[in-house]
């Protein structure tokens, strides 16, 4: 026989019982749909994880702290952060760029509105490597002294600190005739609060300065802080030490930084590289570090969860075996005639492997169908009401089924028939073609 006579023989020997053939097929289907949305859900939360903690931070960059910095009598120290350890970093394979940063918190004045932000100066000739997106302007430069580049979010904190109420204003970095930026925290106040007053003030220096440009809003850390260059926020800090009269910051001789960011392009380097800065004793700062256990936890979800779907496909595929076992019984008089005619062991065999594992094929792509149905309901209809009962709540999807999987059920529910229908294939290959006639 040729391969168009089996399966054509095969399609009529399933279409002749259709009763039997659907509900082996729907066994197929509900096995592979459990499987695929459970192991979904599983891939759901991990993206969902992976998204919350995008907003936490830039899984790209690894801050790196020092709070010792600047003791200069540990000069054995291998995890202190200056240009030259940085430059070795940058060495690693699979760091893009390097930064120290220095630290403020400055108030911003726009108008009569004032906010409090994060000021960080960095090396402005890495910035760039950073893949920041900008909303508008340009990034800073090395020759920049007073701009700034403000992050997406910070333009909305503003507020009038003389007014009775407190409304947050949005304001347009990029048209303001003026800002002043100082370390005095009472910077716009026409009147100090009752709790500020009786206290030695400090004459903090302001500075006017211009925005170079906003960054695109990216839900990371870069979202609520200022960048500067940093040989100007070095400038600053001692200024603002010096109104303070801060002998400790005013003495300080060290060269060391307290704080430096790294930054990976690859995000599959990150945890290497994370797990190498801190087997050199480094204190790193990642979301990262909090990957890799909850991707333990979702994988041992996945297992639970792909095990409850598993257990149906292994129900389906007795369902399988069953419905072959029966065929044999009911055809033992259509296998002891083809035997007769001379047609060939193997192609009797071939013939039951491929009538199984066409159960298995139909089973498994209506399961996929139903999979994406089903799928597509958890994350538009039942998202609300599933989000925060599952732990999606903070992410954008419930489910998530890559392409893999879906071919991957398609394939393993063809091999569960062909293997469930192996052993009523070989019952069938070895009957005795007198003994089938004489059955009948």
């Amino acid at each position: 026989m040729t391969f168009r006579d089996i399966i054509e023989m095969c399609a009529r020997n399933l279409f002749r019982r259709k009763t039997r053939t659907i509900l082996a097929i729907i066994g197929v289907v509900v096995g592979t749909t459990a499987i695929i949305v459970m192991l979904s859900i599983g891939f759901g939360l991990t993206q969902s994880f992976e998204e919350q903690l995008m907003s936490y931070g830039n899984l790209h960059k690894l801050t790196l702290y020092d709070w010792n910095y600047q003791d200069t009598s540990q000069r054995e120290r291998t995890n202190v952060i200056n240009d030259k350890t940085l430059a070795q970093l940058e060495k690693i394979d699979g760091v893009t760029a390097t930064t120290p940063v220095e630290e403020m918190y400055m108030q911003f004045q726009v108008g009569k509105q004032t906010a409090s932000l994060s000021v960080q100066g960095v090396d402005p000739k890495v910035l760039e490597k950073f893949n920041l997106e900008l909303e508008s302007g340009r990034l800073i430069t090395e020759k920049d002294k007073d701009f700034v580049l403000f992050g997406g979010w910070t333009k909305e904190w503003f507020s009038d600190p003389n007014s009775k109420t407190y409304q947050r204003t949005t304001v347009d970095y990029m048209s303001a005739k003026k800002i002043i930026m100082s370390a005095d925290q009472f910077l716009g106040y026409k009147k100090l609060p009752e709790w500020a007053r009786g206290q030695e003030r400090v004459e903090y220096p302001q500075y006017e300065v211009r925005a170079a440009g906003v960054l695109a809003q990216a839900g990371d850390d870069s979202d609520y802080r200022a960048y500067m260059p940093l040989a100007r926020v070095q400038e600053i800090k001692r200024e603002t030490a010096k109104a303070e009269k801060n002998r400790s910051e005013l003495n300080n001789r060290s060269k060391n930084y307290q704080q430096a960011i790294v930054y990976v392009e690859d995000l599959d380097k990150v945890e290497t590289i994370y797990k190498e800065l801190t087997e050199l004793e480094y204190q790193v700062d990642s979301p990262i570090a909090w990957l890799e256990e909850f991707r333990k936890v979702a994988n041992m979800i996945q297992m639970i969860l792909g095990g409850i779907g598993g257990i149906s496909l292994f129900v389906a595929a007795l369902s399988i075996a069953n419905t072959m076992i029966m065929s044999i019984y009911e055809r033992t008089r259509e296998i002891g005639v083809m035997k007769v005619i001379g047609s060939n062991l193997k192609d009797i065999k071939r013939m039951f492997l491929m009538e199984a594992g066409m159960i298995g094929f139909i089973g498994g792509v209506s399961g996929v169908i139903l999979s994406l149905i089903i799928s597509w309901l958890l994350n538009h209809v039942l998202a609300g009401v599933l989000g925060n009962f599952i732990g999606g709540g903070g992410g954008s999807v419930i489910s998530v089924i890559p392409l893999w999987l879906l071919l991957g059920a398609v394939a393993f529910s063809t091999l569960i028939g062909v293997v469930a229908g192996y052993s009523p294939a070989k019952r069938a290959m070895n009957l005795s073609a007198l003994e089938s006639l004489r059955n009948e």
